[in-house]
């Protein structure tokens, strides 16, 4: 694992803006639980992840993780664990599959593991954690809120990452190897190849995002509501 200049500036504009999405933008989807709320740092760790890698991505996920927790959490310690188990359970499968092959079906495959193994994760975590940083909440009281909080709330956050990742993933892939922000790693033939095959994958990518993100707000809206 290298890290150039040009590399280091990519994955630290990429924390940069997971940061700021995370302080700035706080969606709640489930009045039953207004502590829970959604916010799309995932989506940039992933992108992070699918541009060089998983190790960079778990380096980017536990920079912006910890500076949530001496900034703007009130979790502490507990917190910090809580979202950089979430993330690394969503990131690291779908940057782990993407890695074998980088083509619209892998990343499909790769993401629709991460919300699995998020969502499933964060049963037994918040199961374990919750009671020590939420005194007031039994463990008896997490384990009746699992099914019908923590998991749709895991469930559609980690859905909803997939879909905005398949939206803009390809567009910013593109504009950062057009910039010269990302270094070049093919030959001309190849790069020609590739460019022809993004402007095929983007469009379709695009669209299955669209559709999977219009199905998660039917479901806030017209299900959890």
């Amino acid at each position: 694992m290298k890290f150039s200049v040009k590399k280091l500036t990519t994955l630290a504009m990429l924390a940069a803006i997971a940061y700021v999405l995370m302080v700035f933008i706080r969606i709640p989807l489930m009045p039953a639980a207004p502590f829970l709320s959604y916010d799309a740092k995932d989506v940039f760790f992933v992108i992070a992840g699918f541009l060089f890698g998983p190790l960079e991505s778990l380096i980017v996920i536990i920079l912006v993780c910890f500076l949530e927790m001496i900034t703007v959490s009130s979790t502490g310690i507990w917190g910090f664990v809580m979202n950089a188990i979430a993330s690394i359970c969503f990131v690291l499968p779908a940057a782990l599959i993407y890695r074998k092959k980088k083509t619209l079906p892998f990343a499909v495959v790769g993401l629709a593991s991460g919300v699995i193994c998020m969502t499933a994760s964060m049963m037994l975590w918040n199961l374990l954690i919750v009671p020590i940083y939420m005194p007031d909440t039994s463990r008896a009281d997490v384990l009746v809120a699992l099914p019908v909080i923590f998991l749709p709330f895991n469930l559609i956050k980690a859905s909803i990452n997939m879909a905005l990742t398949l939206i803009i993933y390809k567009p910013i892939s593109t504009i950062l190897h057009k910039s010269g922000i990302l270094e070049e790693r093919k030959s001309a033939s190849e790069e020609n190849t590739e460019e022809k095959k993004s402007h095929k994958f983007s469009p379709l990518a695009i669209i299955i995002g669209v559709v999977l993100l219009a199905i998660c707000l039917a479901v806030i809206f017209f299900v959890l509501r």
